[in-house]
């Protein structure tokens, strides 16, 4: 396994906010607390400050112990992952990571946080600081239709969608969402599709009957990552909710507070010239109510709250997330700060779009927790495997080729084989192009040097036509050449599928299945710390 770094600039649709963060640019540092570029000689130093400053109430440090060792034990967690709850209990610290509850594991990109979860944290073990990994269940989320579905390349490389036929509540947290029957059809479908393996047998352990989406998930990741000991924590749990209770009661207390400093901010990111991830309007409030199993935003009129269309003014609202504080949940800006308030968080492992939330969320985290928790880029890559290897050396391609699009890669692919006497014959007329230009400025510049640039221009034109010309050439030749579409169709659908980054697109069980559960720990190897942008692993 070889892994080398390419830089998000190189890769088409990524925000400027996400680059200038990578960059730390002057313009982004005033949104966030800490720079991502962090070099090995430098982690140890940076895991040290952010540490040694954590303070956290032993109380309940005692309290969310025993709530990780009744979730992880009910799941069949590893000796490991006791192991690690037991420190934790002694007083480590935790780095976190944390993902939807997606149907068979989700994309790849949730291995992938596990994975930067665990090298931070073996990184602050060896520093000599007690640190382990876990990972935040969001089952209080309530977009079924966004979780409830895969995509594995199937038969020469097409793109395969398998879902699970559940039915439930509209917008009900997905998390409690029962698995019923249907789910085996759906197992079945997978099996079929990438044969039977290691990683289909752990999708049979995890994803059953009478399983939620959250205890399938967290199953599927202590069987995963067992080796590791990550520790996983089912954020819908009543007890969660109630330890989190004081920052659900400040956020409805200072609800005002809370959304003008949203709306300034939003502000602030527009001015630098960046996108706002969450749109705050003056009716937004970052708390979220379960009311008929349906998970509903609580809003704030002018001048009592609102929920599901009913009035209920402050006082009211206190009692019930004093008295019940189960029934309530954090929207996306007000999650990580529950998060890390329930948790002595080292640092949170995010994707580009959690980066964004945090440079929103930062205001809320200084208001309510007084500090403000870094973020840390997840491990990203792209996994490029023996048989795109050979056909990208056969054909002279690279992955930023692919990431121009499917078409574009179909006219590269085309090119490399068009008659090697035709391709002789447009090298030469475009050598010769230039030749001719070049002698036409020259003899120019002593007649008239007004024309040099007409006649550049000129050659620009004839260039391009000739440009022209060979790629409807080489269009020609693809429609010869049905071998030739068939290897660009895989070479876009296993690296760059629907032009969106594999590991946002491809489940990650597609990879286990092909190479044994075993690949967690080799590409566990493969991250580079140093390299916070993408990275490419060869297989």
């Amino acid at each position: 396994m070889r892994s080398q770094c390419l830089p998000f600039s190189q890769i088409p649709h990524t925000s400027q906010l996400f680059k200038d963060f990578l960059s730390w640019t002057p313009e982004v540092r005033k949104f966030y607390s800490r720079s991502p570029q962090i070099r090995a000689t430098q982690i140890k130093e940076w895991l040290a400050g952010q540490i040694s400053s954590l303070q956290y109430d032993p109380m309940r440090r005692s309290r969310v112990a025993d709530l990780l060792e009744r979730q992880n034990r009910a799941w069949g967690a590893s000796g490991k992952t006791i192991e690690n709850i037991e420190k934790f209990r002694g007083g480590a610290a935790a780095m976190v990571t944390g993902q939807q509850v997606g149907l068979f594991g989700g994309p790849l990109f949730a291995i992938f946080k596990a994975l930067t979860a665990i090298r931070l944290a073996e990184e602050a073990e060896s520093a000599g600081f007690k640190c382990v990994p876990v990972f935040w269940l969001a089952t209080t989320d309530h977009d079924l239709e966004e979780v409830n579905q895969v995509q594995v390349p199937g038969a020469e490389a097409s793109l395969q969608k398998f879902s699970a036929r559940v039915s439930a509540v509209k917008d009900a947290p997905v998390g409690r969402i029962v698995l019923g029957p249907e789910i085996e059809a759906a197992l079945q479908a997978m099996a079929e599709n990438l044969g039977e393996s290691e990683a289909i047998q752990l999708l049979r352990e995890s994803y059953g009957r009478k399983e939620t989406f959250g205890s399938a998930f967290g199953k599927y990741l202590l069987r995963l990552f067992g080796e590791q000991g990550v520790i996983v924590l089912d954020a819908y749990d009543a007890e969660v909710q109630k330890v989190a209770l004081p920052v659900y009661r400040a956020a409805a207390e200072r609800s005002g507070e809370l959304n003008a400093a949203l709306q300034e901010r939003g502000r602030e990111l527009e001015r630098a010239g960046y996108h706002q991830q969450v749109k705050v309007t003056s009716s937004s409030s970052l708390l979220f109510m379960v009311r008929d199993g349906a998970r509903v935003p609580v809003h704030i009129p002018e001048k009592d709250f609102s929920i599901a269309g009913e009035n209920i003014s402050q006082e009211e609202l206190l009692s019930q997330i004093e008295s019940a504080p189960e029934k309530f949940n954090a929207n996306v800006l007000l999650r990580p700060v529950v998060q890390d308030y329930v948790l002595p968080t080292v640092a949170y492992v995010g994707g580009s779009a959690e980066v964004a939330y945090f440079a929103q969320a930062e205001v809320v985290y200084e208001a309510i927790l007084g500090k403000v928790t870094p973020i840390f880029p997840r491990f990203s890559a792209t996994i490029v495997e023996p048989k795109q290897q050979t056909l990208m050396q056969k054909y002279g391609v690279g992955l930023t080729d692919v990431f121009q699009g499917s078409e574009s890669v179909r006219e590269k692919l085309a090119k490399h084989t068009l008659p090697e006497e035709l391709q002789a014959a447009f090298e030469q007329g475009e050598a010769s192009v230039r030749r001719s230009i070049a002698r036409i400025q020259e003899s120019l510049t002593r007649l008239d040097k007004t024309l040099i640039e007409a006649a550049e221009n000129a050659g620009a034109k004839i260039q391009h036509q000739l440009e022209q010309l060979r790629a409807r050439a080489a269009r020609a030749e693809l429609r010869q050449q049905e071998v030739v579409g068939r290897h660009a169709e895989l070479l876009s659908n296993t690296l760059y599928p629907n032009k969106v980054l594999q590991e946002r697109e491809i489940a990650g069980v597609y990879f286990l299945a092909r190479h044994g559960n075993g690949i967690v720990g080799d590409l566990l190897k493969a991250i580079n710390v140093e390299c916070v942008d993408h990275q490419i692993v060869s297989l």
